[in-house]
């Protein structure tokens, strides 16, 4: 099974770290209104970015990773793919 972080951009324009196995059911969730807490009141949520992962285990190392980065740095990890390539 495939695990992923992603990256999700709320209406207030702060980001939410989460993981997850399924991208567009995990945005549908948290757009319900039944997924993390934080996004509830920030709707609409979008995810803009995600890593894919083999294992739960690598997945949540890597959003532990991540949650501890500044917003500017997350900002870059986005920027980074959505540059096209030369």
């Amino acid at each position: 099974m495939k695990h992923f972080v992603y990256l999700a951009r709320c209406k207030d324009n702060s980001l939410y770290t989460g993981t997850c196995v399924d991208i567009q059911a995990r945005e549908d969730k948290h757009n319900a209104g039944t997924g993390a807490k934080y996004t509830r009141a920030k709707r609409p949520v979008k995810i803009i970015y995600f890593e894919e992962f083999k294992t739960l285990s690598d997945a949540r190392k890597r959003e532990a990773e991540i949650k501890k980065w500044s917003k500017s740095k997350k900002e870059e990890l986005i920027l980074k793919i959505k540059k096209p390539r030369s």
